[in-house]
């Protein structure tokens, strides 16, 4: 009896940590960008090697299989982001930060937006969590100022006549490090023509780090958030009390190893072609 189990067990333990490895990257690769395209290039792959394998076509199988390392690196290229971003919420394991210090940095937000708002004036606010923002900034542009976020600093920064009022501010935990800073603009090709370069530059920055981008129209005064692809418009104060809760505060609570397998496999925000907007009217964009 012993003799079977010595021999069984290993086999089971790797087909077990096969299953969950399979489970885990299928969760993964859902409802990201480069999914449809993965998906059907493993549809045209298992169908062509199907067809090789049933009328014994050897040659193609043996380059079917000579094929598979640069498929795995095809993946490595098209998931950049999502792998860039999930190594490095994997090296800053755990980040200290209480969840009392946490609300405080977003009832700072939540008084700076509603200034901007009221006044028309304006925003594009960047928080920093696991990737370094500065590695986003286009070209190096920005201006290093490390002080103390305040509702009075943040006004001051985006205020029409200062000199550093373009661009987008970088807030790294209850610090402003850097402001001026020119972020990616989204490269896609599915959003409303009407939507500002702050709007595409908050898209672009969620889509390339974990960051959640803060935005207030010049023109309406009304207030937005971009987070992992996705922009909601057309937001107030509770609303973006609730968001920036869900992802600043929470994230506080579960920085563990548990809490991050979750975030990337069950509580990840699918991009998509829609901008929500205050009254729940879906806009296709």
């Amino acid at each position: 009896m012993w003799t079977i189990i010595q021999t069984v067990w290993r086999p089971t333990l790797e087909i077990l940590i096969l299953t969950v490895g399979i489970y885990y990257a299928f969760r993964f690769v859902r409802g990201t960008r480069g999914a449809p395209v993965v998906t059907g290039f493993l549809v045209l792959l298992l169908a062509f090697g199907l067809v090789s394998y049933l009328l014994e076509l050897k040659v193609l199988l043996y380059l079917l299989g000579a094929f598979t390392a640069y498929f795995v690196l095809a993946v490595i290229v098209i998931f950049q982001p999502e792998l860039r971003r999930m190594l490095a919420e994997l090296g800053n394991l755990p980040l200290f930060v209480t969840a009392h210090e946490q609300r405080e940095n977003i009832e700072v937000i939540i008084q700076t937006v509603e200034r901007l708002a009221e006044a028309r004036i304006g925003a594009l606010i960047a928080l920093e969590q696991s990737i370094n923002l500065l590695e986003a900034v286009e070209s190096g542009v920005a201006v290093a100022v490390d002080c103390a976020a305040t509702p009075e600093m943040l006004e001051t920064i985006f205020f029409p006549n200062n000199a550093i009022h373009d661009g987008g501010v970088i807030i790294k935990g209850d610090r402003i490090a850097y402001a001026a800073c020119i972020f990616p603009l989204t490269q896609r090709q599915d959003l409303n023509k009407s939507l500002g370069t702050r709007h595409r530059a908050a898209i672009g920055l969620s889509e390339e780090t974990d960051a959640a981008a803060v935005v207030v129209s010049e023109e309406t005064g009304s207030v937005s958030y971009a987070y992992k692809g996705n922009l909601v418009r057309g937001l107030s104060s509770e609303d973006l009390r609730a968001f920036l809760t869900s992802v600043l505060v929470s994230r506080a609570r579960s920085r563990n190893w548990i809490g991050w397998i979750r975030s990337w496999t069950t509580d990840r925000v699918k991009p998509g072609a829609i901008v929500v907007t205050k009254t729940g009217a879906a806009t296709t964009t």
